[in-house]
């Protein structure tokens, strides 16, 4: 009996080292993960090791702030799990921005983005590394072309060895078949909302009701609601708790993507790595775009809604013509209605974030502080303390 309580405690002295830097751990983690995936890459075919999965893995440790593994560990512990499953949670974390790598690197590719967090995108990389080759051999092809396509199967490899890491990883029997369906929603959802963004382009879809259903799937459950779900199974959470964090997370998950949305347009790209305005160019059905045109619509603001019709999807659009579409959502108020939104929906997360019972206040005021700094929301005291400042990543590293 002395033995299993010293492993025990042994094992909570280790998610007290993770509870002090939970990034860190999870870098550690994804290192050792990465390498071993990169060892049965070399094993296939040295070429497609270089070009390929040595860039999904410098892309996967090179940014970002860990921010949805960040979720399940402390999912994991305001519902007092933590030592038997410290390295089950953050395998999930490295698992996790290894779909982070894919949503990103494909997204990048249905934009035609140049920039993310500020370098050249994975597909401009490989276009330039290969340019010298475009339109030679017996099918020729374009350099650009050759950069998207590399990309999106950077993006499909980066998928698989996030299955393959989640599947390799032992959970307690009690959460293992949670964590697994968890995972596979989680996966399906992003596909789904990746493509709702792509039909609103297609479509010039406006409604504001699409918007929010594509951020809800795009981002807002597979960044926030569904990594905190993840860290609550593992822990073998209880219904409350269960139901307040899926509520906690979904609220600070939308408020995560408008106020991604406002970065979008307003934001600095010194900050966020990505040029401002992007998303009018490529006419993405935002929320902000679509409070935009209602609140014109309703005034009979004709010259506004001509701006805005003018402007969404051309890719050529000048920075003048930017500056214009921003004045609309000022002008309108949509800018000031998301600011306040935003706010309202982190309020709305911390009060069901009260909802969780647990015997670690320490923790829940780091995930109260988390949630309400990845909605972008200000800063307001927590329960049992003062807020404290948390690192998130701006737009361009974590999108």
């Amino acid at each position: 009996m002395r033995r299993i309580r010293a492993v025990d405690h042994q094992a909570e002295a280790g998610a007290r080292t993770v509870d002090a830097d939970v990034a860190g751990a999870i870098g550690q983690v994804l290192d050792e993960v990465l390498g071993a995936l990169l060892a049965e890459a070399a094993a296939a075919d040295g070429l497609f090791t270089r070009d390929i999965a040595e860039r999904v893995a410098r892309f996967t440790l090179g940014g970002g702030k860990r921010l949805r593994g960040r979720f399940v560990w402390w999912g994991l512990r305001v519902c007092g799990g933590g030592g038997d499953v410290t390295e089950a949670a953050l395998r999930l974390a490295a698992a996790l921005e290894l779909v982070q790598t894919c949503a990103l690197v494909h997204d990048d590719v249905m934009d035609g983005a140049e920039l993310r967090r500020g370098r050249p995108a994975l597909h401009v990389e490989v276009r330039g590394q290969y340019g010298h080759h475009a339109g030679t051999g017996p099918s020729p092809r374009s350099a650009e072309a050759f950069g998207r396509s590399a990309a999106i199967l950077a993006g499909d490899l980066a998928l698989a060895w996030a299955d393959d890491t989640v599947m390799a990883t032992r959970f307690p029997a009690r959460a293992r078949s949670a964590v697994h369906a968890l995972w596979r929603t989680l996966r399906t959802e992003m596909v789904a909302g990746q493509y709702l963004d792509l039909h609103g382009q297609v479509t010039a879809c406006r409604s504001p009701a699409l918007a929010v259903r594509t951020a809800r799937l795009k981002s807002a459950r597979y960044s926030v609601e569904r990594p905190l779900l993840l860290g609550a199974a593992l822990a073998g959470a209880d219904d409350r708790a269960t139901g307040a964090l899926r509520s906690a997370g979904r609220c600070a998950g939308l408020a995560f993507q408008l106020h991604d949305d406002l970065l979008g347009v307003f934001g600095d790209p010194g900050k966020t790595g990505k040029p401002s305005g992007d998303d009018i160019r490529e006419g993405k059905p935002t929320y902000l775009t679509a409070v935009a045109r209602a609140r014109a619509r309703a005034a009979g603001d004709d010259r506004a809604l001509g701006v805005l019709d003018a402007a969404l999807g051309d890719p050529d659009l000048s920075a003048a013509a930017v500056d214009r579409v921003r004045d609309v959502f000022v002008a309108t108020g949509a800018r000031a209605a998301l600011e306040d939104k935003v706010e309202i929906l982190a309020d709305r997360s911390a009060a069901h974030l009260a909802d969780v019972r647990t015997a670690d206040p320490a923790a829940l005021r780091h995930l109260h502080d988390l949630l309400r700094a990845t909605a972008g929301a200000r800063p307001c005291s927590p329960p049992g303390g003062p807020p404290r400042a948390v690192a998130v990543a701006s737009r361009g590293g974590e999108r």
